[in-house]
């Protein structure tokens, strides 16, 4: 599966739809740009929103940056089995060798979608906690710098199940019993966004609500 240009509107996660709507008011103000800068970022009702988001400096460029971690959420970090890393180690570290070689190919090609593309990334990945619950992944991945370089990524990952409780200790097993499934691969296309708070009208543009 590759991923494909899509609509706002695929976001599933209210909350991360919050986040990319603050993205969208950051890369216009004070005026339209291709990226916006990381200070000009300023999203709404973040109360416990830090322990499922990680923020990365984007070391590099062309087909091969590395991920230098500046913040871990301590949900996440127990999601990759991370949890016994002391919170002032989790930083500092470069994804693939926080994760290790396997998952990182797994999660590689959403941040290449992400820094190649200039554009929030977002996927959907249907994985199985302990129990063997189908829990339901979701990573939103923004991009932050100038217009020839993405220098940050700040990134939101949300598990959600059907079933409702699940374990989420671990459940981005190194070797899960059962292969995780993306089933969503999705860089946001702006050309049909109206950011939210502008005056401006249009027939042809899609509010994210």
């Amino acid at each position: 599966m590759a991923f494909e240009s899509a609509n706002p509107s695929v976001v599933r996660s209210v909350k991360q739809r919050d986040l990319l709507n603050a993205w969208l008011r950051a890369r216009s103000w004070p005026r339209p740009r291709p990226l916006p800068i990381l200070r000009d970022y300023q999203p709404e009702r973040m109360d416990g929103e830090l322990v499922d988001m990680m923020s990365f400096d984007v070391i590099g460029d062309g087909e091969r940056p590395r991920l230098l971690i500046t913040q871990e959420g301590a949900r996440l970090a127990a999601t990759y089995g991370n949890e016994h890393v002391a919170p002032e180690r989790r930083t500092n570290r470069y994804l693939d060798d926080a994760i290790g070689p396997a998952r990182y190919a797994r999660v590689l090609p959403c941040y290449l979608a992400c820094v190649t593309r200039k554009r929030p990334a977002y996927s959907v990945t249907m994985l199985h906690d302990a129990d063997g619950r189908e829990v339901s992944f979701e990573r939103l991945l923004l991009p932050f710098g100038n217009a020839d370089h993405v220098e940050h990524i700040i990134g939101s990952y949300k598990s959600i199940s059907i079933d409702g409780g699940f374990k989420f200790t671990n459940l981005m097993s190194i070797a899960p019993k059962i292969a995780p499934v993306r089933v969503v691969e999705a860089v946001i296309e702006l050309d049909f966004v109206r950011v939210p708070g502008e005056l401006e009208a249009s027939d042809n543009i899609i509010e994210i609500d």
